[in-house]
């Protein structure tokens, strides 16, 4: 899809075996693995360029540039970067509603028409329901009619007024789908109640409180030093990214940034020089769904496990960038990775790399089922981000084997009707399946 998306990268152990903890290992030791890794993806044009910066406490573990800001002139990538960071947008959204719920001035269950014209269809949606994706209101990156106006500049209601005609995907509260359309109109309400806009607000109230002189909105004439050009992947390599009008992404990924200044964000928001110290157990507090699934995303950021301890992390992307800022509060440790290309090679992937090797390889442990497997079997159908997804489970031997499409891969045992893959968990109740993805929570129902 060539407008905003986010890659769900983000993977988490539920076992380990081996206390984690920071390796004593050297700047220059994580340079020499880091490198690499790197340098065969920017020989392969399978990049363009990226920076990375691995910070733990106020101590730079590693700050560095690798590959090319323009391919053209083949200009070297600034150790000061500037990228758009698409969806890692959304943290920055999602504090700047906390900081008005303390301001007394909106709550988060307060109806969203309280504040901005939308049929709702006679659902009740709220704030919280945006902030957590669970609104079950269509995401607008999903929508054919999306393509024909992203290039333009129309008034930002033109948006809504399309979605609103779009029937809910599912009932608020019931599911958690990834949708960006829910952070767009955060940013609307956001302008609502303090009466600035939302770049000037969060320059004054979250940029500025936290250091970050070389962040702003993105805008697609601004001429900015140091700022990378966006590459996609196309059929013959790398290829100028699509053309994307900033008035669309907006509170859901218009933001852009460095390495460096999202570790100084990771620093204030995490000790609460950014929300008061109730405000942020919200801001990190996973949504619930109306039958009682605890999910893994909070407001604008999910909260996992790796590597036996909580990271807190969010990735995103946008046409020409990729982003991965991820948070280990037990080691006071950021990894920031950021991408000036779309393609094969995920942010998400080479901070797992780096985790591994300053917090040591997890050994994971897998159980082998031994209860009766036939329970399991079925397909199961759903909504998914904009699809309707249908999975066929089966069973071979001791375990279980996913279909979806042409895709075929074995599940891991984990215990009780729980299962999982590399990225997403399935836990099988009676007539349902239920799948955690971490950026999303989906229902199906087996037919």
């Amino acid at each position: 899809m060539k407008y905003l998306f986010v890659f769900i990268v983000c993977c988490f152990s539920l076992f380990s075996c081996k206390k984690a903890e920071i390796q004593n290992t050297s700047i220059s030791s994580i340079e020499r693995f880091f490198d690499t890794i790197v340098k065969p993806y920017i020989d392969s044009a399978k990049i363009a360029g990226l920076s990375v910066e691995v910070m733990k406490g106020d101590s730079a573990l590693m700050h560095k540039s690798y590959g090319y800001a323009d391919l053209e002139f083949k200009t070297p990538m600034p150790e000061n970067a500037s990228f758009e960071i698409g969806s890692v947008t959304k943290q920055f959204t999602a504090a700047a509603i906390l900081q008005q719920v303390e301001s007394g001035k909106l709550a988060l269950e307060d109806d969203i028409t309280k504040y901005i014209k939308f049929n709702t269809q006679g659902h009740k949606v709220t704030v919280r329901h945006l902030l957590s994706h669970t609104s079950g209101i269509k995401g607008y990156t999903e929508l054919p009619v999306f393509q024909k106006v992203a290039m333009f500049k129309y008034p930002k209601d033109t948006l809504l007024k399309l979605i609103e005609k779009e029937k809910f995907d599912f009932n608020p509260g019931e599911a958690l789908i990834y949708n960006n359309t829910g952070f767009f109109m955060l940013g609307l309400i956001l302008e609502k109640i303090t009466g600035k806009s939302y770049e000037d607000y969060v320059k004054e109230n979250l940029f500025d409180k936290a250091g970050m002189h070389h962040s702003y909105y993105c805008h697609e004439n601004l001429i900015v030093p140091n700022q990378a050009h966006g590459y996609d992947m196309g059929d013959k390599g790398l290829e100028h990214a699509g053309y994307l009008d900033q008035t669309w992404p907006y509170a859901a990924g218009s933001l852009c940034s460095t390495a460096e200044d999202l570790c100084k964000w990771n620093e204030a928001l995490h000790h609460n020089k950014i929300l008061k110290l109730d405000s942020y157990k919200e801001f990190l507090t996973p949504a619930v769904l109306n039958n009682g699934s605890v999910t893994h995303y909070a407001k604008g950021i999910t909260v996992t496990k790796d590597h036996g301890q909580t990271m807190i992390e969010h990735g995103g992307g946008i046409n020409g960038f990729l982003s991965e800022n991820r948070y280990y509060p037990k080691e006071n440790l950021s990894i920031v990775v950021l991408i000036n290309s779309t393609g094969p090679v995920r942010p998400g992937e080479l901070a797992d790399r780096l985790a591994n090797h300053l917090l040591g390889d997890e050994n994971k442990i897998n159980g082998k089922f031994q209860g009766d497997l036939s329970k399991f079997p079925g397909t199961y159908t759903g909504r998914g981000r904009g699809e309707e997804i249908q999975i066929k489970i089966e069973k071979r031997d001791s375990t279980l084997i996913l279909k979806k499409g042409d895709s075929t891969k074995s599940l891991i045992f984990i215990e009780g009707n729980t299962w999982r893959d590399a990225h997403d968990t399935y836990i099988f109740n009676d007539k349902s399946m239920y799948i955690d993805q971490v950026y999303g929570f989906l229902i199906l129902q087996r037919k």
